[in-house]
């Protein structure tokens, strides 16, 4: 293994998409700046995830892009140029496909280090200049070991969330509206995926169950209107314990999970943002593995029935009995071990 000896480095972190991914590669950026702490950190990443990355302490600079980037040759130029001017060592293609290479190659770093089979797909195995074994890993794990050839080995999985004093107080404007004083619960019945949704019945009654057990509101978050629709059918399953939380930014949104004693929802982007700001959640897994994909480490607690094995492509169409194999038992089980669990024990 080479060690890098650069004084201080220069390094650019490519993870445009999605949510749930660029949460999960947050660990990378705090790793690289724990280890060469004098070093320039860049990150590019499409919009909205860049709200999250905007101030975070580990990275100097946000690259955000639009969606599309690519469709552009004018953009793409202004981009080369931009990035050249930026004199980057290593590139870190976190995302393994032909666009995220691409980036990293016009970046004009003499190291691009990406994923090797099965992850490293597409072309980015010929654009990038070296390859890691990633295969059987969990994500935050494989997308550290990109940083193996740095010389950096097991480093310690931060986040490092950042937090604005704005997002703060629009925070407790919206739990004081929602929940009042109240304990709460957050549950997010949406997804990006039709294979990941479970039914909004089941999601009702976890919430009643919140209520009735624990003296818990749930506030029930959603982003896109499809999800909102979603959310007001929780919230009318589950009257007097339930409330639909308004719009938020996803910073906002991370502010809010901070608050939460407990998040419960399928594999999505909210999931690991409450699970990056520290909130126990626990996630409800079907087209993909749980124990590759979900939080990692206590206090959260995964709940999978079903297993599938399949492409991507054909993970995303899997049919609806993966996640509803999973009962509303099964998530309560989950929901009370973690409520009655003493805080100074889920670190162990």
């Amino acid at each position: 293994m080479e060690t890098f000896r650069v004084k201080s480095p220069r390094f650019l972190i490519v993870r445009l998409s999605a949510l749930g991914d660029v949460i999960q590669g947050m660990p990378v950026a705090c790793a690289l700046r724990e280890r060469f702490p004098g070093a320039f950190v860049a990150w590019a990443v499409q919009r909205p995830a860049d709200q999250l990355l905007e101030g975070h302490e580990a990275i100097d600079r946000v690259i955000s892009l639009p969606r599309g980037w690519l469709k552009s040759p004018a953009g793409v130029w202004r981009l080369r140029r931009m990035l050249r001017e930026l004199r980057f060592d290593v590139a870190l293609d976190g995302q393994g496909l032909s666009k995220s290479a691409v980036l990293a190659r016009l970046s004009g770093a003499p190291r691009r280090i990406g994923f090797g089979p099965p992850w490293g797909r597409e072309l980015s195995r010929w654009l990038n200049t070296e390859c890691v074994d990633t295969r059987d890993m969990h994500i935050i794990e494989r997308n550290l070991r990109l940083l193996r050839p740095l010389g950096v080995e097991a480093p310690t999985i931060r986040f490092l969330v950042p937090e604005h004093a704005r997002d703060r107080q629009a925070a407790q404007q919206i739990l004081v509206r929602a929940v009042g004083a109240l304990p709460f619960a957050m549950i997010s019945p949406g997804a990006g995926w039709a294979s990941k949704l479970w039914p909004t019945a089941r999601y009702a009654a976890v919430a009643a169950h919140l209520g009735t057990a624990h003296g818990l509101a749930t506030l029930v978050t959603a982003g896109t209107e499809q999800e909102r629709e979603l959310a007001r059918r929780v919230v009318a399953g589950a009257p007097g314990h339930a409330r639909l939380a308004p719009p938020t930014t996803l910073a906002e949104l991370a502010s809010v999970a901070r608050r939460a004693r407990i998040f419960i929802g399928s594999d999505t982007g909210p999931l690991h943002l409450a699970a990056a700001v520290g909130t126990p959640c626990v996630g409800l897994y079907g087209p993909w593995p749980g124990q590759r994909h979900g939080p990692i480490g206590p206090p959260h607690i995964l709940v999978q029935k079903a297993q599938f094995k399949g492409t991507t492509r054909q993970r995303r169409t899997a049919p609806k009995e993966l996640m509803e194999a999973i009962g509303v038992a099964d998530v309560c089980e989950a929901c009370d071990r973690i409520l009655t669990t003493p805080a100074q024990l889920h670190a162990v």
